[in-house]
Formats: C-alpha cells, sequence, structure tokens
C-alpha cells in the first residue's frame, strides 16, 4: 500500500500527531494503511483484506483519531514544508452521501439539527455535503469547511482565510463568492481579490492572467476524489468524513 520510501515520510508525521499510549503501537504501519486502502477503495472496514489485521482495529482507530483531530493536526503538520502564498484559491463541491452515511446519533435533537450538525442536506444535486477548500498556489488543501448540500459557500470563505499562516497576495474565487463585503474583506486584510461578478452586475477588477490559474483548485478536487471516501460520503459524522479529506491532502502534499 505504502512504499518504504512514502512510510519513512509519513511515520513521523503520524508519531508527531497522534495520541501516544502507555504501550506503543506494533502494527502502526499495518494499521495506517488498512485505513488508506478503506477510504480510497470506498468498500465496507468488514471487507479489509486480512494482510491488515482486524477490521475492527483500523476503524476504530481512524474513527477515534478523527474526534481527536489527529487528520487534521496531520494536514497541518505537512504544510510546515512550506505554504506558497503568491495565490490562494477559494471552491467549493457538493459530495453525494451514500445511503448509509445517514443515521448518526441524534444526541437529543431532532433529526433537521443532527443532519445540520453532521453536515448533511438535500440540494439539486441529491443529499450530500457541500465541502469547501483553500488552497495554496500549488494547489494543494490548506483547510477544509463542511455544510450541508444546499448551504453557500460564501459564509465559509472568511473563517477559512482566517486559517492562513500570513496574508497571500492574490485571493482566487469563482462568481459564487462574488460579494462587495467580501471583496472589501480581502482588500482590508492587505490581500487582492479575483472574484469576477455576476453576469448582471457592474464589471469589477478581475485580471485573466491571475484568474485563469483557478483550474489549480479544480485539479486538487480531481485529485482528492480519485478517493472513492471522498467522491462519495459514506462516513456518518461530519468530523470523520473532514478526516476523510484531511487524510487525502496531506497524502497528496507528501506525493507533490
Amino acid at each position: 500500500m505504502l512504499s518504504d520510501e512514502q512510510w519513512s515520510d509519513l511515520e513521523p508525521l503520524i508519531e508527531a500527531c497522534r495520541p501516544h499510549a502507555k504501550v506503543p503501537s506494533p502494527h502502526l504501519r499495518r494499521t495506517v494503511e488498512a485505513i488508506l486502502w478503506r477510504h480510497q477503495n470506498g468498500a465496507k472496514w468488514r471487507a479489509l483484506p486480512a494482510e491488515f489485521g482486524p477490521w475492527w482495529m483500523a476503524a476504530q482507530t481512524f474513527i477515534r483519531w478523527a474526534r481527536l483531530g489527529v487528520w487534521e493536526r496531520l494536514l497541518a503538520l505537512v504544510q510546515e514544508r512550506g505554504v506558497r502564498l503568491g495565490m490562494v484559491f477559494l471552491d467549493g463541491t457538493n459530495i453525494r452521501a451514500h445511503r448509509q452515511a445517514a443515521g448518526a446519533s441524534p444526541k437529543g435533537g431532532s433529526a433537521k439539527e443532527r443532519d445540520g450538525r453532521e453536515a448533511l442536506g438535500r440540494s439539486r444535486g441529491g443529499y450530500g455535503t457541500k465541502a469547501c477548500v483553500m488552497a495554496d498556489g500549488a494547489g494543494r488543501a490548506i483547510a477544509f469547511r463542511l455544510a450541508p448540500g444546499q448551504a453557500h459557500e460564501l459564509p465559509h470563505a472568511v473563517p477559512l482565510l482566517d486559517r492562513l499562516p500570513d496574508v497571500p497576495k492574490w485571493v482566487v474565487a469563482d462568481r459564487g463568492y462574488t460579494s462587495h463585503a467580501f471583496r472589501q474583506h480581502i482588500w482590508d486584510m492587505g490581500a487582492r481579490p479575483a472574484i469576477p461578478p455576476l453576469r448582471h452586475e457592474a464589471p469589477v477588477a478581475c485580471p485573466d492572467w491571475i484568474y485563469n490559474n483557478r483550474n489549480r483548485v479544480e485539479r486538487l478536487w480531481a485529485r482528492l476524489k480519485e478517493w472513492r471516501a471522498v467522491a462519495t460520503r459514506y462516513e456518518k459524522t461530519a468530523a470523520s468524513f473532514l478526516g476523510v479529506l484531511c487524510l487525502a491532502a496531506a497524502l497528496d502534499w507528501i506525493r507533490r
């Protein structure tokens, strides 16, 4: 699943961000490879090949680490290699949810409240999740935000920009992010917006030589969706699905 070179690159990062038990796990590599296999193939946990050990060990490890934010910390660690902030890209995509993604514990609330909490909702594309990403100038994911499928992307733009380690030169996004208030926010933070206006709006500055680079974030989504557990949401909780996205993005950083 992982070459020795890839594991030597990934192991210190996993060790740095995972919770440490009194007795170190003797099967860390096997467990991580089982988690990767499951999410890249979109299979059921019980379908894990026997060579990866007990399926429940990998399932419990992934879910527990997702709740503890381990996969988000892993994504943050790989970014220490250097985030390119000449341009920053914002983009969102609708991800269809498999029927097994429904049915998380309501935790005392209604089904509607549960779906809002777990970032599930109905849009024209069906039942699913809206995933918003912020990518650096090289087209590598920096951070994610999740919302129900019918939600708009714009409310998640400022929280994503707040997670940047520094001020970028340009913030590039499509018409879904057009807003005078948002453009002003970008100017106020010291960056320049490259967001085209809606067709009925007055023209605004959006240099083609900058905006044409937006295909980098689209190619990022294409790479991430090669993981079947990203292209289709199988996870019941938002924390677990965010973990899948962060894990896929961290591997994308390492392999590029």
